[in-house]
């Protein structure tokens, strides 16, 4: 028998504020930056100015959702990115080309590693405790969450885990996914973008950290039910592959309140969630997101704050809804994303 565990804390940055349900941001560029906090609420100025974006985002988002879940050192923290700190890889390779391979500075080269979000964070709360990065693509922060569930299982005194994702963009790097089709051909407002048939999508940057606990507290947001993670599944085997997870979890597709799909409006592998938004959830409440904060390699992160937050209120804001049925409050919410149909993962969370 799995042990419960909950969400007591959420950091979340992302293209979208906390008004997004009443006034969203609206772009029209291909790549966009996240809208953030004044870091220096957070960070101190004279370290906040030699550190990256990724760096700012995950210490920043990492220390909101510690404050909610009233936790100052968590016992682990694990980290997903997809393919870490991007400007100072970008900076590293730069120099590399510019003064031809002789006397390079090596921090550029130090901090493009992708441990350095986790590495910083510990440094910035003084934690020895475990802390592991995973770079799976864009199963990166699933395979964080699965590594917490397997810890909770293994440590029987653990209570509090730091669960997060970040990526940033990089103005070279980020713009080479519209060499192989990973982008747009042409620009596009962010809002428009699962009404648009044709190949590739738009990209964002954000942070999502989570504080996952045994305990339930008064400001506890849901159960963190079950993760699973899939490199490769057909088109036509998706559904059975969602009813085995939801067998395993005593549940079936109707016991499900609203599923939150990756959509991503790539006309090339968004077939993956229509079919199941024609079958097995066809009478099931059905959630987008990446309309809103862009595609990157841990944008499911937006997509487990949006779950959590709903679980919660009970409230499902009216621009994230692509079909049209009765209001419930939801209890059981899924969570189905891919990207270019590999890295196939399945959130489950339940209300308290």
């Amino acid at each position: 028998m799995k042990n419960k565990i909950y969400i007591n804390g959420i950091g979340s940055i992302s293209a979208q504020t906390k008004d997004f349900a009443k006034n969203p941001m609206v772009y029209e560029q291909l790549i966009f930056k996240a809208i953030t906090p004044n870091f220096k609420e957070y960070i101190k100025p004279m370290v906040l100015r030699r550190m990256s974006q990724a760096v700012k985002m995950g210490i920043t988002a990492a220390n909101i959702a510690l404050k909610e879940a009233e936790i100052s050192l968590p016992e682990a923290i694990i980290t997903g990115t997809g393919e870490g700190c991007k400007k100072d890889t970008e900076r590293f390779l730069e120099n590399l080309l510019d003064q031809e391979e002789e006397l390079l500075n090596p921090t550029p080269f130090i901090q493009s590693t992708h441990n350095t979000i986790g590495g910083q964070i510990a440094l910035h709360l003084g934690c020895k405790n475990y802390n592991v990065t995973y770079s799976q693509n864009s199963a990166s922060l699933e395979s964080a969450l699965l590594d917490a569930q397997l810890f909770f299982g293994e440590e029987a005194t653990l209570n509090s885990v730091l669960v997060g994702g970040v990526d940033e963009i990089s103005e070279k790097i980020s713009t080479f996914r519209k060499l192989d089709g990973q982008l747009k051909p042409e620009r596009i407002k962010n809002l428009d973008l699962l009404n648009e048939d044709s190949a590739g999508t738009i990209t964002s940057e954000g942070a999502h950290f989570f504080v996952l606990s045994k305990e339930i507290q008064e400001n506890t947001y849901a159960e963190f039910m079950d993760v699973s993670i899939r490199n490769a599944i057909s088109p036509l085997d998706i559904s059975s592959v969602i009813e085995e997870f939801l067998a395993m979890n005593n549940l079936l597709p109707q016991d499900i309140d609203a599923v939150i799909l990756g959509k991503n409006g790539d006309n090339r592998f968004d077939h993956y969630y229509t079919n199941l938004q024609q079958g097995i959830f066809k009478n099931t409440k059905q959630l987008v997101f990446k309309h809103l904060v862009g595609e990157y390699d841990t944008a499911s992160g937006a997509a487990i704050s949006l779950a959590a937050n709903i679980l919660k209120t009970g409230e499902i804001p009216e621009i994230i809804k692509a079909n049209k049925l009765a209001e419930v409050k939801p209890k059981k919410i899924l969570i189905y994303n891919q990207y270019l149909g590999k890295d196939h993962s399945l959130t489950l969370l339940g209300a308290i």
